[in-house]
């Protein structure tokens, strides 16, 4: 499904590579510095190669991958997969970071409704002041 293409803009590589869901996501990522090529932040324009070796920071997780293939088309997420090498070194270590999150209990991921509605800080308030 990859094209012969020598060169593509590094956003919509991103987006065919599957690391952003959206174009735009991709660009805004490259335009915060969350993407470096070669440690030198982009902007999103600029056109990567094969060979190219990329930081990409999504949320908590950080890629260090190496360009292998080139795509302007995005497919499904096995194709998606064999336009890069991910470093030895960053799947350990994004391994050893979904250990730990698995070990470290985050109280806040219990709360599934957020903050509460102005008529449920009424009803608090009530219960709050009736006692």
């Amino acid at each position: 499904m990859a094209n012969q293409l020598e060169r593509i803009r590094i956003d919509k590589w991103l987006w065919a590579a599957r690391f952003f869901k959206t174009r735009s996501l991709a660009q805004d990522a490259v335009e915060l510095g969350r993407v470096r090529l070669d440690g030198q932040r982009l902007k999103p324009s600029r056109e990567v190669k094969c060979g190219d070796r990329l930081l990409v920071e999504r949320g908590d997780e950080r890629f260090d991958i190496v360009i292998r293939a080139i795509s302007s088309v995005r497919g499904p997420a096995t194709v998606a997969q064999t336009l890069y090498e991910e470093t030895p070194e960053s799947k350990a270590r994004r391994d050893h970071q979904a250990a730990m999150r698995k070990l470290a209990f985050e109280p806040a991921h219990t709360i599934a409704r957020g903050r509460p509605t102005k008529r449920d800080a009424r009803l608090i308030r009530q219960v709050q002041n009736s006692y």
